[in-house]
């Protein structure tokens, strides 16, 4: 049986796990991991580019890859798989996923008591039995345990980096469609949760069986799940399900509406229309009697935009990443809704990496690559000496760098390019450089990469150790979560946030969609409290630029004006905020 796009990814990204604790050179392991992201994104099914002889044309897909590709399309199975699991048992990449354990743990853990499996490796953590092994302890026990809980509170939803583009790319195939009047995403991907359930696609078309059967006939869909005149829900091949409703345009903003809000939000809404005498669903309003009963023959009021939704329980327009129930709908009545940062309002990118650490390309491709995308300034951050397995910049190559940077920002006015350095917060709660390398850097952002399972108090002080210096500006993605795999860190928040106040030190929203930290919750804790923020791609290829949406839609969620942003301000209020900061 032919493998699909998902179940290919599976195995490639086993593979690479694999790789790693058997000890493979590490390119061999990337090779194979950054295929499974490959195959996992891939708009198409695998079997029909095959059929074209396109397998090597995918980026990152060489010969060899592409044969094991073919071999898996052809026999439901791959050779070099199934020799590997005789070889390194399967149950070590569920382990491996644990926060704490990495492949060398992994190893240790079973070539000494014989662990091959999350269960196994859990009862002898609870029983004392990993504490004395080399590298270990009574604290790591501990912390290895907490990372098994951890694991298992994970909820499999999907990250929105990866349903936002799916769901995009399937809206915009239906949009070309004849008889598609109207096209949007819905649900929490529209509110930009960080992770999301299905997907939930509204079309409006009064010619609906075509539409449908262009629906579940897509490149994209794995198996269908459902298949009605006015709603199909089907599961693509990376795994996600996907329904789409169709309607009628002139009930188009009530649908929009009700398959948008959260729960508690569409509560609200319809406790607003049964004060006004109506009641309120994903089709109309409905005039109700004195009982709350629906009066039947009663002319309905159908609403063909979600703003005489919201006019008809006497609200203006809530934007959508606002509508959690968390206070929008009495700021809303009391006219003090916040006038949210777009994506237009950024100026600058001040978090990325170039070729000097671990980026792809150089000081001047990625300033070039800002210029396109509009960015009037940009700061090249590049990874400091502690992270050795990012290539990081010793003073000396960081000062060097200096000099290359000074020569694009001058051949590039008024595009300005600044130099400054993602700076590691050591274990010990040290800074990675002295004062007197950091004062000559126009921008310093200091993070968190290592040792994330230390206990509050300890990571704690390590962050605000950072705050304090007076030569750091920005605190990089605070609480180092991956999403979904890796919890963040046990930060005390309200002391963060204090120094920060404080020193006026900016905290990023990191718009990685596997990062986007700070959260919308902390984010919104922050610009109440005068923290200044920053909204930064951190990314280490041009391409990556094009993630600052997730960035901006974190802080809509978080209630953030632009005016709170620091990359927001133009490049004279920017030079002018560091100054004040003792540049």
């Amino acid at each position: 049986m032919s493998l699909t796009n998902r179940e290919i990814a599976d195995i490639f990204e086993q593979i690479a796990v694999m790789l790693e604790i058997k000890g493979e050179i590490i390119h061999r392991v990337l090779s194979y991991r950054r295929a499974g992201e490959t195959v996992r994104d891939l708009p198409r099914d695998l079997r029909a580019i095959a059929a074209e002889n396109g397998l090597t044309e995918i980026d990152g897909i060489g010969k060899t890859l592409a044969e094991k590709i073919t071999e898996m399309l052809e026999t439901g199975k791959l050779e070099f798989y199934e020799r590997l699991k005789g070889e390194i048992p399967l149950g070590l990449v569920d382990v491996v996923r644990i926060n704490g354990v990495g492949p060398k743990k992994a190893k240790l853990f079973w070539k000494e008591l014989n662990i091959t499996s999350v269960t196994e490796l859990e009862a002898a953590a609870r029983a004392g039995k990993l504490r004395d092994l080399a590298g270990m302890g009574e604290k790591s026990e501990k912390k290895i345990i907490e990372g098994i809980e951890a694991l298992a509170r994970q909820t499999g939803r999907t990250p929105l980096g990866i349903a936002l583009p799916a769901a995009q790319a399937i809206l915009d195939q239906l949009l070309k469609l004849p008889g598609v009047v109207e096209g949007a995403i819905a649900g929490s991907i529209r509110r930009g949760r960080p992770t999301i359930g299905d997907v939930d696609l509204l079309v409006a078309s009064d010619d609906a069986e075509p539409i449908m059967q262009a629906f579940v006939s897509m490149d994209q869909v794995g198996r269908i799940l459902g298949h009605g005149p006015t709603k199909s829900s089907v599961e693509l091949l990376n795994g996600l399900q996907v329904d789409l409703r169709i309607l009628a345009k002139e009930r188009w903003g009530t649908a929009l509406n009700y398959f948008t809000g959260s729960q508690a939000h569409n509560i609200r809404m319809r406790e607003l229309a049964l004060e006004k005498g109506l009641s309120l669903n994903e089709h109309a309003f409905s005039p109700v009697d004195a009982s709350k009963n629906i009066i039947e023959d009663a002319p309905k009021i159908l609403c063909n935009t979600e703003e005489k939704v919201y006019a008809t329980v006497g609200l203006p327009w809530i934007a959508p990443e606002l509508r959690e129930d968390s206070g929008e709908i009495e700021a809303a009545q009391a006219e003090k809704l916040p006038n949210l940062i777009t994506l237009a309002d950024i100026q600058a990118d001040l978090h990325m990496h170039t070729l000097w650490s671990d980026g792809r390309n150089s000081v001047r491709e990625m300033a070039e690559a800002a210029l396109e995308r509009g960015r009037r300034y940009i700061v090249i951050t590049d990874h400091s000496q502690y992270s050795a397995i990012a290539n990081g910049l010793s003073a000396e190559r960081l000062l060097e760098q200096q000099e290359e940077v000074r020569l694009v920002d001058a051949d590039m006015r008024p595009f300005r390019v600044f130099h400054g350095v993602e700076m590691d917060i050591r274990s010990d709660g040290s800074l990675d450089y002295p004062d007197e390398v950091l004062v000559q850097l126009d921008f310093v952002i200091a993070s968190l990469h290592m040792s994330l399972r230390q206990e509050r108090s300890v990571i704690t002080q390590r962050v605000l150790n950072a705050i304090q210096n007076p030569h750091v500006d920005l605190i990089g993605h605070p609480r180092g979560q991956l999403l979904p795999d890796r919890e963040p860190a046990d930060l005390d928040m309200d002391a963060v946030f204090a120094a920060a106040q404080k020193h006026g030190t900016a905290l990023e929203i990191n718009a990685n969609p596997r990062r986007l930290d700070l959260s919308a919750e902390y984010a919104r804790r922050a610009i109440e409290l005068g923290i200044p923020l920053a909204i930064d791609t951190d990314a280490h290829a041009p391409e990556q630029m094009d993630l600052l949406h997730f960035g901006v839609l974190t802080a809509r969620r978080g209630w953030v004006p632009a005016a709170s942003v620091i990359n927001t301000w133009p490049v004279e209020q920017f030079i002018e905020w560091t100054k004040k900061r003792g540049r």
